[in-house]
């Protein structure tokens, strides 16, 4: 019976493989324009469960039955289950590295990283360091990054170049961040290991940095500037009178560090990170906990305290409304949004893949490919025309992985490759579109378009060009054979 309904079933024409994306693209331009900034707090994953019935129907029409839809949406949801349990234990161990003083201290010493002489290069140099602490690029941008802005604007430097460093600085570290969201679902999506991910990436993104650094210093010495840091001597006062300052409190760090360098699972990891840190709160942030446990000195009160940090976060007071934003949040249910999101999105792609309809839209573009450069050319591409017709980064994650990933497999190309081609694109381009949810919200938080800072920006647009590089050199190209070599 299975054989007949296969052979029963239609192909799909372009025209039906179309139609779900241009009802997606319609329904997401719909979210962002009535919702804003919270389009993806639901309205978003609306327009995706909307596009996934009109995909259904198509699959109805071409005599699919719901169970082997059903099945399908099954298997696509299983690939992202180990990343969504990583996202939810990376909520953990930002709850209670906040509250333990390892994030504070990162920025603090950050922060001294700054110096006129050379501030948009410290300025991405800051925002890569507490991006990579905390996993976001929004927070890093809307926080330190604003500081960053009217530093700038009290030094008579450029808005456009400090708003570009920023997002350069905060990007890489977002990329780079194992408590990062979309560099959890990249490799879900393609296949790969998260820390194995995360390696692989440097080799793009590390060169690329480097390249942005260079620039932002040479573009540095050539400004006119006048010195004045109070902003910044202020916050880091503040830190100080509110947490226990110091190296020790890195220590949480280091050892996610280690155990990722030496190859340990991402999941079990990435709790340890969290737990350690509920650890150090106790004994290095005892008036911090005092202060939140309103004043219970009791072992159940400090039980309470780190429990809920590792569940609902914390809420940090420091007397300053931009340290409030920055080092308040964490915790597993500050995840369920982007779990709901994924979820969400995964579940239009499984359904786009089993009826058939990625592939009819892929055909035409293979059909064009056929070198390895030609290939990771047009998957870059296809990640930047999704953030430009979808609007929103984690679509154009989920839907050119689904699309390419088959093609990746069957020559022979280790899932590292397609997940860093995902990031090098898809995460990087998205805060380069004004009407791009993360481009909107740069422009809201820096009050700089992207439109103007987009060519300061050059981490976002440096990466893509160095992954296209390697691809047609052949650099770091990792084929299926050769996975224990990298």
């Amino acid at each position: 019976m299975q054989n007949n309904k296969a052979v029963q079933q239609r192909s799909p024409s372009i025209l039906q493989a179309s139609l779900p994306l241009l009802a997606l693209i319609a329904m997401l331009a719909l979210s962002v324009y009535l919702f804003g900034e919270d389009s993806s707090y639901g309205p978003n994953q609306i327009a995706l469960w909307i596009a996934a019935g009109v995909a259904i129907a198509i699959g109805f029409y071409n005599r699919f039955s719901w169970e082997q839809i059903e099945d399908g949406i099954k298997e696509g949801i299983s690939v992202a289950l180990g990343a969504l349990l990583i996202i939810l234990a990376v909520g953990s161990l930002i709850g209670t590295w906040l509250l333990a003083g390892t994030v504070p201290s990162m920025i603090y010493f950050g922060l001294e990283l700054l110096n006129p002489s050379w501030f948009y290069a410290a300025t991405a140099l800051i925002c890569a360091i507490i991006s990579l602490a905390i996993g976001s690029s929004w927070t890093t941008a809307a926080t330190i990054g604003v500081a960053l802005m009217g530093v700038a604007v009290g030094m008579d430097l450029s808005p456009a170049i400090t708003a570009g460093a920023v997002v350069s600085g905060a990007y890489f570290g977002d990329k780079m961040s194992p408590l990062s969201d979309t560099t959890n679902l990249a490799p879900a999506v393609a296949g790969s290991e998260l820390f194995s991910h995360i390696r692989y990436m440097a080799y793009t993104a590390v060169p690329a940095f480097v390249i942005t650094l260079i620039i932002f210093v040479i573009l540095g010495f050539n400004a006119d500037g006048t010195v004045s840091v109070l902003q910044l001597e202020k916050m880091q006062l503040e830190l100080r009178n509110t947490f226990n300052i110091g190296w020790l409190m890195l220590v949480p760090l280091l050892v996610l560090l280690y155990l990722a360098a030496t190859r340990k699972p991402a999941l079990p990891t990435v709790f340890f990170g969290a737990l350690l840190g509920g650890v150090w709160a106790v004994i290095f942030q005892p008036d911090m906990i005092n202060k939140l446990a309103g004043g219970d000195t009791t072992a159940i009160g400090t039980l309470k305290v780190v429990w809920g940090a590792l569940t609902d976060g914390v809420a940090i007071e420091t007397g300053s409304a931009d340290l409030d934003d920055l080092l308040s949040g964490g915790g597993m249910s500050s995840m369920l949004n982007t779990v709901w999101l994924i979820l969400s999105a995964m579940t239009f792609g499984a359904i786009m893949e089993k009826l058939g309809l990625l592939q009819r839209l892929i055909a035409g573009i293979l059909g064009y490919v056929k070198s390895l450069g030609s290939l990771i050319a047009a998957t870059l591409f296809t990640c930047f025309g999704a953030n430009v017709l979808t609007a929103d980064q984690y679509m154009a994650i989920v839907l050119p992985g689904r699309m390419y990933r088959e093609e990746f497999e069957r020559r022979g190309l280790d899932p590292r490759l397609l997940s860093r081609t995902l990031e090098d694109s898809a995460t990087l381009t998205s805060a380069l579109i004004p009407w791009n949810t993360c481009g909107a919200f740069m422009m809201g938080a820096l009050g700089v378009s992207p439109w103007i800072y987009a060519p300061f920006a050059f981490f976002n647009w440096i990466t893509p060009l160095m992954a296209l590089f390697y691809a047609y050199t052949g650099i770091r190209i990792l084929r299926l054979p050769e996975r224990q070599q990298a």
